[in-house]
């Protein structure tokens, strides 16, 4: 009976795993501070999955299908993407502390990003830099990671150290020299992360890189399950553990970099949201990569809902997320007590 009534539960949480995105994405499509109701929101969706005219103003489709879908997608693509990016991480260094930004991709693309708001007026640049700066950082820290023949693991998260402080310096320098007056305020916007102003352009922009690493990370799960045994372990198992390292970093890598070079520099969620999933279905990586996607993509949803609602002015995402993440993070601890690795 007992048995009967646990598996029951975990279908009905893989169940709230998988409508769970979709449901915060249309539940966005009614937050703000415009008041939009059931009817106009049902009526634009009717309206463009039919491709028939409903009557209703063009108003209420430019607020609901150009400003509040787009955003809502990109948020579920950018949360999902960091969360199952911690997740990969954490396995694959058997490390709990580890996030998405780990090997220095969002001190890279942060850089990156600065860089080309100071050179260039155009956003389709923000992006690019961001994305190669991101990619850059990476593979720096696995340079620095090759250099010493000893454990690669514990060397790649020292290269990442070394890189991100690197980046972080630069980030300072370009915001020294930036113009105080239309530069400096939008590089540290956009360092602070947001989702605001986004459009469809931004989900074939960034969406293909998250796509792209979120695939590669779900088929490779099995792989992060025998990789977190430990390297002695996996090779007897017959698994190659430098090649597969190193296509499970650049899988996470192109997930958070698409992430960050379209919302900027959101912390907590690669750290936190990996913890939450192995409360709901534990430390398999098989189930725990899937959760930490739809948990991710459901909490970053929310809070941009949040910071859209809390005041008069947009709340850039990176503070909420800390706020959030860091008190929960203490709540986690004190729960789990550390166990569980």
């Amino acid at each position: 009976m007992l048995l009967g009534v646990n598996i029951t539960r975990k279908k009905l949480v893989y169940i709230l795993l998988i409508i769970g995105p979709l449901v915060c994405v249309v539940a966005s499509l009614f937050i703000g501070r415009y008041p939009i109701t059931i009817a106009d929101v049902t009526g634009v969706l009717w309206s463009k999955l039919t491709q028939n005219p409903s009557g209703i103003p063009e108003k209420y489709y430019a607020i609901i299908w150009e400003i509040r879908m787009p955003r809502a997608i990109v948020g579920a693509l950018v949360g999902g993407s960091l969360a199952i990016s911690g997740a990969a991480f954490q396995g694959l260094f058997r490390n709990p502390l580890v996030s998405s930004g780990i090997l220095g991709v969002s001190s890279g693309a942060g850089f990156g990003a600065a860089l080309a708001i100071l050179l260039f007026s155009s956003t389709s640049y923000v992006y690019l830099f961001s994305f190669v700066f991101g990619g850059v950082a990476v593979f720096l820290s696995y340079i620095i990671g090759r250099v010493y023949n000893t454990t690669l693991t514990i060397m790649l998260v020292l290269g990442g150290v070394i890189v991100s402080s690197i980046f972080s310096a630069l980030i300072s320098f370009i915001k020294y020299v930036a113009d105080p007056y239309n530069q400096l305020p939008t590089i540290v916007f956009w360092l602070m992360g947001s989702l605001a102003s986004l459009q469809f352009k931004d989900i074939f922009i960034a969406g293909v890189p998250m796509i792209v690493g979120i695939i590669g990370l779900i088929a490779l799960r099995w792989k992060i399950n025998v990789l977190s045994m430990g390297d002695k372990e996996a090779r007897t198992l017959g698994i190659n553990t430098a090649l597969y390292k190193a296509i499970i970093i650049a899988f996470a890598t192109l997930a958070t970099a698409g992430a960050v070079c379209v919302s900027g520099i959101i912390g907590w969620v690669g750290l936190v949201i990996p913890h939450i999933g192995r409360m709901l279905v534990g430390n398999d990586n098989k189930v725990l990569i899937p959760t930490s996607l739809s948990l991710g993509a459901c909490f970053l949803i929310i809070v941009d809902n949040l910071g859209r609602v809390i005041s008069g002015s947009e709340v850039p995402l990176g503070i909420l997320t800390a706020l959030v993440g860091g008190p929960f993070f203490i709540y986690l601890l004190k729960t789990t007590k550390g166990g569980g690795w």
